[in-house]
């Protein structure tokens, strides 16, 4: 085995509460809390150098379980108890590899763990995933740290001896993790603002102010922070709403920031019943706004996220039109070959799903071609260096979706002194250039 391999030691977790300073919409229930998952892990290599890791992962219970029999307290009371598993299956592992060998042996043991759980119905994979992000997260985060090194330097032959062949199968032979990622940041990455449903665009939107000093309107914060990058939630459900929201979201970005270049996400949160109902919306878009249309940068997930039960809803004729990118129903290398053969023509990656399955996916994604993009959980502190560093080390990814200092800046606050311009966005940017601490970078 190399003298780089580490074996855990012991592992501890707790949680934060937070509330929302104004409401964020996912597929029609409105939120206004979150809970965030810490872990701390205490790794030794196999030469005895010994270093704890910190990982933390809000919980999205809304997001990665979304049910009408189980409830928001129910939902999460289970992912804590997930918690408690996954920190036992790390506890007790045997193993001395590197972090990602490591997490690929023990992620099946994390999704039977999730089906034994208690409860009125089963917990999604993409559940029991956000649960594992943060021991992932603090695992590569204490093996970064017992070598010295960013997590970004550690993922060559020299560190991880498998090749992707291993992880992927055949196809990918011969190839190695650190030729699919780049070993220093992104100087400086644009940053995606969230235009959340329920968000006013104009003063006239706004019912009753917030008063805390922030931004009230999208045309606030296109003038306070620079913005470039609009991502637009649209409820899939109203095509004159739809249409209407990114038409004049456009106005609004035109009118705020006269001769600035746009580019638009579009997430329907998986609720547009049919692909005929996405391609309708984009061509009433481009009929009515040929401008906003031109700044469809690319649209998320629209369709319901279990692909193998809507096979009817494949993406080929959207993705003439746009990339069409999967999000949700990303849990594998399985889901991702099955959401290219749908049409599906690009990738979300999201922190919350972990980083080590994350990054092998990344190599999967250019392997294929595929548009890439990294895409938000409401992460804040450490979870958004975490996210920030993984837009900013998988070439391809254009800019950084970071909402959490918009609904949560709260969480944020102890951060922003410590990451100028990674927590404060200045001409629309996030100084990714700083993300080159030991481990994930975060503490």
């Amino acid at each position: 085995m190399p003298g780089t391999d580490i074996r855990i030691k012991d592992v501890t977790f707790g949680y934060e509460d937070y509330r929302y300073r104004t409401p964020i919409k996912f597929g029609g229930v409105a939120l206004d809390k979150v809970t965030l998952l810490n872990v701390e892990m205490t790794v030794e290599t196999v030469g005895g150098k010994v270093a704890t890791g910190f990982g933390s992962m809000p919980l999205g219970n809304v997001w990665a379980w979304p049910s009408r029999a189980v409830g928001y307290d129910e939902t999460l009371a289970a992912m804590k108890q997930l918690a408690d598993a996954v920190a036992a299956i790390y506890r007790a592992c045997p193993m001395a590899e590197h972090p990602i060998e490591i997490t690929h042996a023990l992620e099946s043991q994390f999704f039977r763990g999730a089906e034994e759980l208690c409860s009125s119905e089963r917990m999604p994979k993409l559940a029991a995933l956000v649960v594992a992000s943060a021991f992932d997260a603090a695992l590569h985060d204490a093996f970064g740290k017992a070598h010295g090194q960013n997590c970004y330097q550690t993922y060559g032959p020299e560190f991880l001896r498998h090749d992707l062949g291993h992880f992927l199968g055949t196809e990918f032979a011969g190839q190695h993790l650190s030729q699919f990622l780049a070993a220093e940041p992104q100087p400086r990455m644009p940053l995606y603002h969230l235009v959340g449903a329920l968000d006013p665009l104009t003063p006239a939107d706004v019912k009753q102010p917030v008063g805390d000093g922030l931004p009230e309107t999208l045309g606030d914060w296109i003038i306070r922070d620079g913005l470039t990058h609009l991502k637009i939630k649209l409820n899939g459900d109203d095509q004159n709403w739809d249409v209407a929201r990114v038409v004049e979201v456009n106005r609004v970005a035109d009118a705020s920031a006269a001769g600035h270049g746009f580019h638009f996400s579009l997430d329907f949160n998986e609720r547009c019943q049919n692909v005929e109902y996405l391609l309708e919306v984009l061509r009433r878009i481009r009929d009515e706004s040929p401008n906003a249309f031109a700044r469809i940068q690319y649209v998320e997930q629209p369709t319901a996220r279990d692909l193998k039960a809507n096979p009817a809803n494949k993406m080929h004729e959207a993705a003439k039109l746009k990339p069409v990118v999967i999000d949700e129903s990303l849990l594998d290398l399985e889901t991702l070959l099955l959401a290219r053969e749908m049409g599906y023509t690009g990738v979300a990656f999201k922190a919350c799903k972990g980083q080590s399955q994350t990054l092998l996916l990344a190599a999967a994604a250019q392997h294929f071609g595929l548009f890439r993009c990294v895409q938000d959980l409401t992460c804040v502190g450490a979870s958004l260096i975490h996210s920030a560093g993984i837009a900013a080390h998988v070439p391809g990814v254009a800019a950084i979706e970071s909402n959490g200092r918009q609904y949560c800046p709260a969480a944020n606050a102890a951060w922003e002194s410590r990451f100028p311009d990674v927590f404060t966005i200045r001409d629309g940017t996030m100084n990714t250039g700083l993300l080159t601490g030991l481990g994930l970078g975060a503490v």
